[in-house]
């Protein structure tokens, strides 16, 4: 698996609520000219709990054909049904991703013996490598580190993308995972130090609009220059923030489509494009991280 700076890249969407391949063709790019390491397609920023699945795995098939073998991608398998997400896999099976990332059911809250069950039938409708998601903020169900330990020991479940921005986890997941098993930030304002601490790499929000220079605190990071990471990252602190001041992808999308890279800000429902409110905020943020605006 993947080291370094990945991108939970947007899906862009015409203003019908079809999916936009011409603008995706054009992030894919982005992402290859500017030296990120690998892309999520259709993860829970790319809003795969609106995409029927039909059009999910279209929209990975599509990733992977701009992207032409230049950069891995990662497919989002993801549901809160164990069912669906076992169909979801075996769909994914038969295109060349090189894993897939499967976040904690949402609403059923089901216990750690239910997320153990869950994930291992979903490795076990596979050989590609696995990666769990937990981010508890959202799913209302928290991936305690001993469940993803006894997750570690199936073949195929290789990492985790922890998203609770609780540091003290780096070192207990090291501990009981091993140090074979990947350690992946899914809270870009502790990535940092969450590298430092031993990380392997972010999948990262903020990587949608500023991938190089969340490139450049990754390779730093993950080399234990501290110093060298930390410059990188200052004109970007505030968008850890501000892309996260209405739910998530919404603001981001809305940058996204502030500096041309997608046509529209489409959004599905029950989402809603960024609110007036905020738009100043996000500008702000995206001028002291020197992006251009349109």
């Amino acid at each position: 698996m993947i080291d370094g700076s990945i991108v939970a890249l947007v899906t862009p969407m015409n203003p019908d609520g079809s999916i936009d391949y011409a603008s995706l063709e054009r992030l894919v790019e982005f992402h290859i000219t500017e030296g990120t390491d690998a892309i999520v397609s259709v993860g829970t920023t790319g809003e795969s709990a609106t995409l029927p699945m039909k059009e999910h795995i279209n929209v990975v098939t599509e990733t992977l054909r701009f992207a032409a073998g230049r950069i891995p991608v990662i497919g989002g398998n993801g549901a809160n049904a164990t069912d669906e997400a076992i169909e979801l896999t075996q769909a994914l099976n038969r295109l060349d991703v090189v894993g897939m990332l499967g976040v904690t059911p949402y609403y059923n809250k089901p216990t750690q013996k239910g997320l153990i069950a869950h994930y291992k039938a979903i490795a076990a409708a596979t050989d590609i490598p696995q990666i769990l998601y937990n981010v508890p903020g959202r799913t209302a169900v928290d991936m305690k580190p001993e469940t993803v330990a006894e997750l570690s020991h199936v073949s195929n479940i290789v990492a985790v993308k922890e998203a609770t921005g609780d540091l003290s986890r780096v070192a207990k997941l090291r501990e009981l995972c091993g140090a074979d098993f990947k350690l992946y930030s899914g809270d870009d304002a502790t990535s940092c130090e969450f590298l430092l601490q031993g990380g392997n790499g972010v999948i990262s929000v903020a990587n949608n609009i500023v991938p190089r220079q969340f490139k450049a605190m990754c390779v730093a990071a993950l080399a234990g220059d501290k110093a060298a990471a930390q410059a990188a990252e200052a004109d970007i602190r505030d968008l850890y923030t501000t892309l996260f001041c209405e739910s998530n992808p919404i603001p981001v999308k809305w940058a996204v489509h502030r500096m041309g890279l997608i046509n529209h800000g489409t959004i599905r429902l029950p989402l809603t494009e960024l609110s007036g409110e905020f738009h100043g905020l996000l500008l702000q943020a995206m001028k002291k991280a020197r992006i251009e605006v349109q």
